[in-house]
């Protein structure tokens, strides 16, 4: 009997054929989708979680990162057909905001719409940059700066050279895709959109997470959770956002 292979771009960590609707989720700079673990546990039954993994990291650590945005967009728009036999959402973080966006983008071009699309932890892709480019800089200086803008480094990885090998290139090709993306002059899309962000976070605040209203021609929304830019995977705080996404999702379920 013929197995079928697993696709590497997409795990879900509670496969759930029974379910109404797909959120696929999108990881922040460096991650994996690890990070999004436990959500099942506290996202809607009749919910099935579909992490994207990117080439790069965990599973496919020995894959080259991919630091260009229109061809990452373009892989995961193939890929994402072939799931979207039932309705979906998108989520995204920091840089996995941007990805969303253009793969939303993207799919919009071909006439299909996910029911909405949440972007967190960044501000609309028109806007400058608030910091300084950092992915040109050699790696001492560019591990500093990302320290300093995200503390998003953890201080067993920085201590670890061989492991700060590995990891460098996925980073520094991850915050080229965040950094570098200039959005098309397209239409709005047809979806709502959801801007989400941390209180403390100063990459994600109320204005700037304002940013987002024209990207859409249908409902437009911002919900603040409490703590900074790595909201979610703080306990309390990835709860409430859950509880956020559960009762949203439920809406168009």
């Amino acid at each position: 009997m013929k197995t079928e292979t697993p696709n590497p771009w997409i795990k879900c960590p509670q496969p759930n054929p029974q379910a109404n609707l797909r959120l696929f989720c999108l990881p922040y700079a460096g991650g994996g989708t690890s990070i999004f673990r436990l959500w099942p546990q506290e996202l809607p039954s009749n919910v099935e979680l579909c992490a994207i993994e990117l080439p790069g990291r965990e599973n496919r650590i020995r894959e080259k990162p991919i630091s260009d945005i229109e061809i990452l967009a373009d892989n995961l728009v193939e890929v994402l057909l072939q799931h979207l036999d039932k309705p979906f959402a998108i989520f995204g973080h920091s840089m996995g905001s941007r990805i969303a966006y253009n793969l939303t983008r993207k799919l919009h071009q071909r006439n299909v719409n996910p029911v909405c699309l949440f972007v967190s932890g960044s501000y609309a892709p028109h806007l400058p940059e608030l910091n300084p480019p950092v992915y040109l800089l050699s790696d001492t200086e560019f591990i500093e700066q990302v320290v300093r803008i995200y503390a998003a480094i953890p201080e067993v990885l920085l201590a670890d050279k061989d492991l700060m090998e590995l990891f460098l290139p996925i980073l520094r090709a991850d915050v080229t895709v965040g950094t570098t993306y200039i959005p098309f002059p397209d239409e709005p899309l047809d979806c709502p959109i959801f801007a989400l962000g941390g209180l403390e976070d100063p990459e994600a605040s109320h204005d700037l997470l304002a940013s987002w209203r024209d990207y859409t021609r249908s409902s437009f929304s911002i919900e603040m959770f409490p703590g900074g830019h790595f909201y979610l995977n703080e306990n309390e705080n990835r709860q409430l956002l859950l509880q956020f996404l559960s009762k949203t999702l439920k809406d168009y379920l």
